[in-house]
């Protein structure tokens, strides 16, 4: 008997008892479309997370320095000479300073509000993005002269210019640790526009911050290198800065954007081989689910095997069309659970589209063809492997015994 006619006999005993069949590739449609959806998501999330990161530039440069409240301590003014001294390296540098005063306008507070000092080049003009990607929506942002001055100017998000002042802020006071600021510019919505989130925030002169945060001991620096390519050389510029200052690593450390989406992928990689694991548990739940099923069905097909062996069949024309029947099994498990595992994984886009606020856009959990071709490759394989011991133990009947079976 040829693969074709013991393929047709397999797909007519599953059409003769589709409840059952059903059942029996329960585990398998759970387990691929398990891994689908968990793949698809993965996939979705390291794209929108280096999509993010891209935005943001992947030239750019973090510096955090710890305070050590002696004569060695780096100040702005040093990191700016750095950029002047290798301006072949270093195209810019912001200080990015957390507050941690009271936003307050009026009788209202808005406790999760983020404040941050920074300085006129966290902003640039010609992308219409700050060093986080956030885009301007009305007004200007923060200028040289503002900083140096150090003028009582804000620029807000898109959350606070609701819930503060009902949409127009611009040229409105709002204050910040008992300081009053002037809204200068409100950026365009980047989040869910919620309380804490990306639009929950307010960026004032750093030269403000600093006066207003005199206790705090650890500060922040984003430097642009010139590009990509320059982004190790600048990185090691900033470091060798540092340790000149504080003669010891302790103080600071230096990271770069491309060393963070490689950290972030590495992170959402294993996060993702952690969870494929844990799905494969219903594939091979499903696996043992077609080992049982195949055994009743040669029990229920012992005469049949008798009859087939009393007519010339071998051992192995009885085992490949038993290995046959499980493979089929289970490959059209696989098949289902994959179409199962991208519609839900549609959904789920949609889904986070719609709650997050990213837009269909940005976030799409979609599956690849290698994922794919994996997932229908190891249901199929499960399939052979569990049906195995079942299409054995059928060759190995003895004719005569199977002929007097009742």
């Amino acid at each position: 008997m040829n693969f074709t006619q013991s393929f047709k006999l397999a797909v007519k005993s599953l059409l003769t008892s589709k409840m059952r069949a059903l059942l029996t590739m329960l585990g398998i449609i759970i387990g691929v479309a398990a891994v689908i959806i968990i793949t698809s998501l993965g996939n979705g999330m390291q794209k929108y997370m280096n999509d993010q990161f891209e935005e943001m530039g992947s030239n750019l440069v973090q510096a955090q320095v710890y305070r050590s409240w002696s004569s060695m301590d780096v100040t702005a003014k040093d990191m700016y000479a750095l950029v002047e001294k290798y301006p072949q390296y270093l195209s810019g540098v912001t200080p990015y300073t957390s507050v941690q005063g009271m936003v307050r306008h009026g009788s209202d507070e808005y406790k999760r509000t983020s404040v941050y000092g920074v300085g006129e080049t966290f902003y640039n003009s010609s992308k219409n993005s700050t060093m986080q990607g956030s885009k301007m929506g009305k007004g200007r942002f923060l200028s040289y002269v503002d900083v140096e001055r150090e003028m009582a100017v804000c620029v807000i998000g898109s959350y606070l210019e609701k819930e503060a002042f009902g949409g127009d802020a611009l040229g409105k006071t709002i204050t910040v640790g008992g300081a009053p600021f002037t809204v200068v510019g409100v950026l365009e919505k980047s989040g869910d526009n919620s309380e804490g989130s990306a639009d929950d925030t307010m960026y004032i002169p750093y030269t403000q911050a600093d006066r207003l945060s005199s206790g705090s001991y650890l500060d922040m620096y984003l430097f642009t290198a010139t590009d990509r390519s320059t982004a190790a050389t600048a990185k090691g510029i900033v470091e060798n800065r540092l340790y000149k200052a504080y003669q010891s690593h302790d103080n600071y450390f230096v990271l770069t954007s491309a060393e963070m989406m490689d950290a972030m992928d590495s992170m959402v990689n294993l996060l993702m081989a952690i969870l494929t694991l844990i799905a494969a548990i219903s594939l091979l739940v499903g696996g043992i689910g077609i080992m049982n099923i195949m055994l009743v069905s040669v029990t229920e097909r012992t005469r049949e095997i008798g009859i087939r062996k009393s007519l010339g069949a071998k051992g192995r024309d009885i085992r490949s069309q038993f290995i046959i029947e499980a493979g089929t099994t289970s490959a059209i498990g696989g098949t289902i659970g994959i179409l199962l595992g991208i519609v839900v994984a549609n959904v789920i886009t949609i889904v986070i589209g719609a709650v997050v606020g990213t837009g269909s856009s940005d976030f799409h959990a979609v599956p690849t063809l290698q994922g794919i071709a994996v997932a229908f490759g190891v249901s199929v394989a499960i399939g052979v492997l569990f049906g195995y011991l079942p299409a054995n133990k059928a060759a190995k009947l003895n004719p005569i015994d199977a002929l007097r079976y009742d």
